[in-house]
């Protein structure tokens, strides 16, 4: 089975768990290479992280709606799904707040912080990032959601 043809939704949710690895190594990086903290560490992990997701959606999940426009559509992904990133903080700094206390404290409140966004972003990406050209739109066919 090829990627592509997997329903568009399933393609965002693996390109997900992939900025998930990207989101929490970059997280480790900033508490414990950069001295940044659990807060100001996640900012660092959120913008390397959705920048990751950007280019992978662009490539896979939305890759005949991408734009020709690489610089905007990067910028728009990344303050739109800002939006979903919120929510996804709100849920890691709750879990951090309430949580057992464990190394892997930071790893488990990003994965419950990105199942929090993942509805978010997949809406906002897909109707305002990823619409391509009207041409585009409307010669997209099945596989969403």
């Amino acid at each position: 089975m090829r990627l592509n043809s997997l329903p568009r939704f399933f393609r965002f949710s693996i390109v997900g768990c992939a900025g998930y690895g990207v989101d929490v190594a970059a997280l480790y990086v900033a508490i414990y290479g950069l001295g940044a903290g659990l807060y100001w560490g996640r900012l660092f992990s959120y913008l390397c992280a959705s920048s990751s997701t950007w280019y992978m959606n662009r490539l896979i999940t939305f890759a005949d709606l991408r734009s020709d426009k690489f610089v905007r559509e990067w910028l728009k992904f990344v303050l739109l799904n800002g939006v979903g990133g919120v929510v996804n903080y709100i849920a890691y700094t709750i879990y951090l707040h309430y949580g057992f206390s464990s190394a892997a404290m930071p790893a488990v409140a990003v994965a419950l912080g990105s199942l929090s966004g993942l509805g978010v972003n997949y809406i906002l990406s897909r109707k305002l990032v990823f619409r391509g050209s009207r041409e585009k739109c409307s010669k997209a066919k099945g596989g969403e959601i």
